[in-house]
């Protein structure tokens, strides 16, 4: 979706002109309230007092953000409450009139909010944006007082806003139309922490207010360079903004223009944007051969080609000395060629370090195929390669290999059954000979994300979708602690007998209240020596997008700072399928997810 710059301007007495005002400064949508008089005394007779034709349809659906009345409709006064339910009431049918599928916007008051969930519940035409304060403003004020308790600052960080809205989002049973826009305040800057938080939540935008913007040297509006790192993890998880400023500044348009530069700087269009939180079955190269789309995908990787290339140099070199380069061949086998890139990345090597290679290539894929014989037609009619149409546990080669190449990771380092296919293929290997990679480690965390909860809870009427693993680039997520080692294998695999089913248990420290919303699943493999490619968080390889991480879902649960889970994965195996099974518990144990293989597992 388009990003939106939004100007807020709670009254006003002319929409249409607040619009074009908006709209000659570089605002595209604005927010203002649903009625002429804030909260009159007759809710029914004196609002609105514009009519429904003063926009038409689609301005109402895409120009307008209806600010609802910032009335108590939880107070512990009855008369109070009831008199605010009935405004409230009163401002959703209005908007609900004029937009059909339009935003309405209602402040979090307090953590008092099950009338309010009840109205929301009730009223789901259009989309709720729920506004909360990123933080108790509260605190901000102690930087001016002197004379501040500790008891008192104790008091106010207990009164935690993304606790208000927690409770909310439980009591409307994760509605996708209920989302978060996150105000912010110049007396109180976040945490890193609470900033990482709020990134697992269904942001809509960020209010920015006018009073945070300084002018620089050229008198031109700017952000501090605090502000802007907070404001830019937010533009960088795709929040929209929204400012909150006088129609009659006249700086409104360097606001608007700044913000717009500072969110292109964060959101580089990229070939990827379409599979930010998209749940995707794994792929089973196995099982299923792959298309052409998805081949070049993984070809337009512009690191992971020159790291194996590299992996490959050292390894030559190391295997066959400059003395002996002129005379001695070395036999390399590729284990799975696709369309030809690995290949190319070992015979780059080949060329730069001087070395003879001799290089077979194993796909089982017959349409991949064509693509790899027309290359050694035309690209590679001078090299000493032979291909062959076979499963790499089939082959039977002419000859064993020094070095076996493969890249049979997937997002969780074995989930495309690397180990099996490794395992199977150690009889194409000479007894000293070397495996790139030669070793895979799997690693978990627990995670915060209210949209990856969404989109699986979409599906969970179609399949079990709670007991799938799903490849996303996760984009809107909470790492609730940082990830830890899992599962390690490494190849070549010598052992008498090969088991590789594992079990291992990791306990994690809850670092700030939060829900658990699932697992993260990553890898990280060894190519040779201390050569290595990694989609850890923590060790990411830096430009490499081949290999999106993995997520398990879990049924969301609320988890309180310090609090130890554990989470308990296993690898199982059986003659037809390998499948992962996962649980987290605390102090009680929580449900077992895909027992048995009953819905992901990896066909063999």
């Amino acid at each position: 979706m388009k990003l939106y710059v939004c100007l807020l301007h709670e009254s006003t007495n002319s929409i249409p002109k607040l619009i074009q005002h908006a709209n000659a400064n570089n605002y595209n949508v604005v927010a203002t309230s649903i009625n002429a008089n804030m909260v009159p005394l007759d809710p029914y007779e004196t609002d609105p007092t514009y009519p429904g034709t003063l926009l038409n349809a689609v301005d109402w659906n895409s120009k307008m953000i209806f600010l609802l009345s910032d009335v108590d409709v939880d107070s512990p006064n009855p008369k109070l409450r009831e008199h605010a339910k009935q405004i409230l009431l009163r401002d959703v049918a209005w908007a609900e009139h004029l937009q059909n599928v339009g935003s309405m916007m209602k402040r979090l008051r307090g953590p008092n909010i099950d009338n309010l969930a009840e109205i929301v519940r009730a009223k789901t035409k259009g989309n709720w944006f729920i506004q909360v304060p990123i933080s108790n403003p509260e605190i901000g004020s102690f930087e001016h007082r002197k004379d501040v308790t500790d008891a008192e600052i104790a008091e106010a960080e207990a009164k935690d806003p993304w606790t208000w809205w927690n409770s909310l989002r439980f009591a409307v049973k994760h509605n996708s139309k209920v989302k978060v826009v996150i105000e912010l305040n110049d007396l109180n800057r976040p945490s890193k922490e609470t900033v990482r938080r709020w990134l697992g939540e269904p942001i809509e935008a960020i209010i920015i207010p006018s009073s945070l913007f300084i002018r620089n040297k050229a008198n031109y509006y700017v952000l501090q360079k605090q502000w802007q790192i907070v404001i830019g993890h937010f533009l960088s998880a795709r929040a929209n903004i929204i400012i909150s400023a006088n129609p009659n500044d006249l700086s409104i348009s360097q606001y608007a223009d700044y913000l717009r530069k500072l969110a292109s700087d964060h959101n580089d269009s990229h070939i990827l944007n379409s599979y930010e939180n998209v749940l995707e079955i794994p792929l089973q190269p196995l099982f299923d051969n792959l298309d052409s789309y998805t081949y070049e995908v993984f070809e337009s990787d512009p690191v992971k080609y020159k790291i194996y290339q590299n992996a490959v140099k050292a390894a030559l070199i190391d295997r066959v000395s400059d003395i002996d380069a002129p005379n001695k061949l070395t036999v390399v086998m590729l284990l799975g060629g696709g369309r030809g890139p690995l290949a190319r990345a070992i015979f780059n090597a080949a060329e730069l370090t001087k070395r003879q290679v001799r290089l077979y290539i194993i796909e089982k894929n017959s349409n991949a195929i064509r693509t790899l014989s027309h290359m050694v037609d035309t690209l590679w009619e001078d090299k000493d390669v032979h291909i062959f149409s076979k499963d790499m546990r089939d082959f039977s080669p002419p000859e064993q290999a020094d070095i076996l190449v493969s890249e049979l990771l997937g997002s969780f380092g074995d989930n495309e059954l690397s180990p099996e296919c490794l395992d199977g293929a150690l009889k194409l290997l000479k007894t000293d000979g070397i495996s790139i990679p030669y070793k895979s480690t799997s690693y978990i965390n627990p995670i915060m994300s209210a949209v990856l909860h969404q989109n699986v809870s979409q599906m969970d009427t179609i399949v079990p979708a709670f007991d799938y693993g799903y490849v996303s680039l996760l984009k809107n997520v909470y790492h609730i602690d940082n990830p830890q080692a899992l599962f390690e294998f490494s190849h070549p695999n010598r052992e008498a007998t090969i088991d590789n089913t594992r079990c291992k248990e990791i306990s994690f420290t809850v670092q700030k209240d939060c829900v658990l919303h699932g697992i993260g699943g990553y890898f990280d493999t060894m190519l040779y020596k201390d050569i290595h490619l990694s989609i850890n968080p923590l060790t990411h390889t830096p430009g490499m997008f081949s290999w999106f991480p993995m997520f398990f879902p879990t049924h969301p649960r609320t988890l309180k700072e310090g609090q130890t889970i554990s989470v308990k994965f296993w690898r199982c195996v059986d003659a037809d399928k390998v499948w992962y099974e996962w649980q987290v518990s605390t102090r009680e144990v929580w449900e077992h997810h895909n027992a048995g293989g009953s819905g992901y597992h990896i066909r063999l």
